[in-house]
């Protein structure tokens, strides 16, 4: 069987609970027709690079399928016809991660560096030289004088 990430968006105006059973409905067609979901990350309420159907944000989930491929078609058809989900894509991989996936370890990582994490500190300017203050330059007028 071959191994894929299926990661949906659906409407911002469904609650969490919501989202959440669309997630079990796609889990549900993938183990009905003899594939495996491995691992489910709802990554949230986020927002979105362009509005779609009137929404700019959107709840983003992935599922991770170990599944043939007629299972994903069958996925993807029943994704379509649902009008929960605005947009929805499914991609082969060679393998799944372990642990979570790079969405879920952003968060760790935005909170570090505003501590001054892995970037450090910013080194200081130093001094910037002479320079006048817009007290000493003439004023010019208007008409150029």
């Amino acid at each position: 069987m071959a191994l894929y990430e299926h990661v949906f968006l659906a409407r911002q105006d469904l609650a969490q609970a919501q989202v959440d059973a669309l997630a079990e409905t796609a889990t549900k067609i993938i183990e009905d027709n003899k594939g495996k979901v491995t691992k489910t990350e709802t990554w949230g309420l986020r927002s979105i690079a362009y509005r779609i159907a009137k929404n700019r944000k959107a709840h983003y989930v992935m599922l991770e399928i170990d599944a043939p491929a007629g299972v994903v078609a069958e996925l993807e058809r029943q994704t379509q016809i649902n009008e929960d989900i605005i947009r929805y894509m499914t991609v082969k991989v060679d393998a799944l991660e372990a642990g979570p996936s790079a969405m879920m370890r952003k968060g760790d990582r935005d909170r570090d560096s505003r501590r001054g994490g892995e970037r450090g500190d910013r080194p200081d300017r130093g001094d910037r030289g002479d320079r006048p203050d817009r007290g000493d330059r003439p004023r010019r007028d208007f008409d150029g004088e």
